[in-house]
């Protein structure tokens, strides 16, 4: 293929009847997008996908990260809101469970939709971001591709929670990739879901999860007639009458910026998602063996890509220390879920790790905050990030990257930015931290 640039111009319309944008219509997209509609902000929120929510809807995420920290729910306000919409519509699942629910990705589609079309939210699906056209250290505008053609839009904030700091990578803004010495980052998984599984056998069955050697995720790793099934990762939910939901498997490797590197990696997951339910059905015959696959994830489960660097980065002693920060916009309580890397796999196999060795995770009733200055990024005025790519070392994004957070840290981002339209240069560093953390707790959000 020939490396050399060609030129391209072209004049496009520009748009610049919104306040805030806000770039990704996952869990942080959509808190961000809900925060600041409510605060009075006329809001756009772009989406590459069909439908929002991200992983809990066309990632088939099975189930929720805990809520609590074994005694108060932490991530409240608009995650808590969310949370209870979607829990109302599962009749197998009580409204005072709060950790590891299922999930009916169906119905948190319309719970998203409730919520954002209810607050006066734009929502525009189908559409990539392509550029961001900067002057000094602002966004001037983005420019945008959709069955209309490119269109550019321009606000006065901007709000990043492409999960893959994209909009901050085309701002031209440096980032951390991975692990800090080598890069490496989290394998990927590819959810998927089974329906006519034996309910009665499936809720009497042995824990089906690596953390039980017993189970048949290790007979299905280690069997020669699944090759692609080479670890027994495994997280399952009764998502619905004879469904089951899938969070299984792992892919290597996957470096979410490079869509030829996705688009292998979705192939390679289908057939996954095939061998791992063969799988079940020849050692699980009384539970599996009349199912059958009913869905591979329209997206690829993607746990780690880019980070910003932002005006404040939280550590791993951050974490440890359960440190509270002046400039709190909530706290988090998920221990630190980093998925072990490849050369751990045959450990996992011969029963020598559960792939979650090493720092203690927290005792009832720890959590610890999340700095305003993390979702900061630093060289630009008008932008924030939400989501997995805030600015944190490696291993707290193993922490911070899941769905309540992300919900979290983005209604504060979508508040932010509404206050920071009032600043005189729509700086998100010129905010009153103390009146965001007023309202934030005014609109539920848990700060210490």
């Amino acid at each position: 293929m020939s490396k050399m640039n060609i030129p391209f111009s072209r004049e496009i319309p520009l748009n610049d009847q919104y306040d805030v944008i806000v770039a990704g219509g996952g869990p942080s997209g959509c808190g961000a997008a809900i925060a600041a509609a409510r605060e009075g902000a006329s809001v756009l929120l772009i989406e590459a996908a069909g439908a929002l929510g991200g992983m809990g809807t066309n990632g088939l995420v099975p189930a929720w990260c805990p809520f609590s920290d074994r005694t108060k729910i932490v991530y409240r306000g608009i995650a808590l809101e969310v949370f209870e919409k979607a829990k109302a519509e599962m009749k197998h699942v009580k409204q005072e469970d709060l950790d590891w629910v299922p999930i009916d990705p169906e119905a948190l589609k319309r719970v998203y939709d409730e919520l954002v079309t209810n607050a006066g939210v734009t929502v525009l699906f189908y559409t990539q971001v392509l550029a961001a056209i900067c002057e000094g250290q602002k966004i001037d505008y983005i420019a945008t591709a959709n069955k209309a053609g490119i269109t550019a839009y321009k606000a006065k904030i901007y709000i990043d929670c492409t999960g893959d700091a994209d909009l901050a990578a085309l701002s031209g803004l440096e980032f951390e990739y991975g692990e800090e010495e080598n890069h490496e980052v989290q394998p990927t998984t590819h959810c998927f879901m089974i329906a006519n599984v034996d309910d009665y056998h499936y809720r009497n069955m042995p824990f089906l999860h690596m953390n039980n050697k017993d189970s048949a995720v290790y007979d299905i790793a280690r069997s020669e007639k699944y090759p692609l099934v080479t670890d027994p990762h495994c997280c399952n939910s009764v998502i619905g009458p004879g469904t089951v939901g899938f969070n299984a498997g792992h892919i290597w490797d996957v470096d979410a910026a490079d869509p030829f590197c996705v688009s292998k990696a979705m192939m390679e997951g289908r057939k996954i998602a095939y061998q791992y339910h063969q799988g079940l059905k020849e050692y699980l015959p009384e539970v599996f063996g009349g199912s059958f696959l009913a869905a591979t994830a329209p997206a690829m489960g993607i746990r780690e890509s880019r980070r910003i660097i932002g005006e404040y980065t939280i550590t791993l002693a951050d974490y440890m220390e359960r440190r509270s920060f002046p400039d709190e916009i909530g706290r988090n309580c998920y221990f630190l879920d980093v998925h072990h890397s490849i050369r751990e796999r045959e450990k996992l196999l011969r029963g020598e790790s559960n792939g979650q060795e090493g720092h203690q995770g927290y005792l009832d009733g720890e959590s610890h905050g999340i700095p305003y200055r993390s979702l900061i990024p630093k060289n630009l005025k008008n932008m924030l990030v939400a989501g997995r790519s805030i600015s944190c070392e490696h291993i707290v994004q193993g922490s911070i990257r899941v769905m309540p957070v992300c919900l979290v840290t983005g209604q504060a981002a979508g508040t932010a930015a509404r206050l920071a339209c009032d600043t005189p240069d729509n700086e998100v560093r010129a905010i009153d931290i103390s009146k965001l953390r007023e309202i934030l707790k005014r609109n539920g959000a848990f700060l210490e």
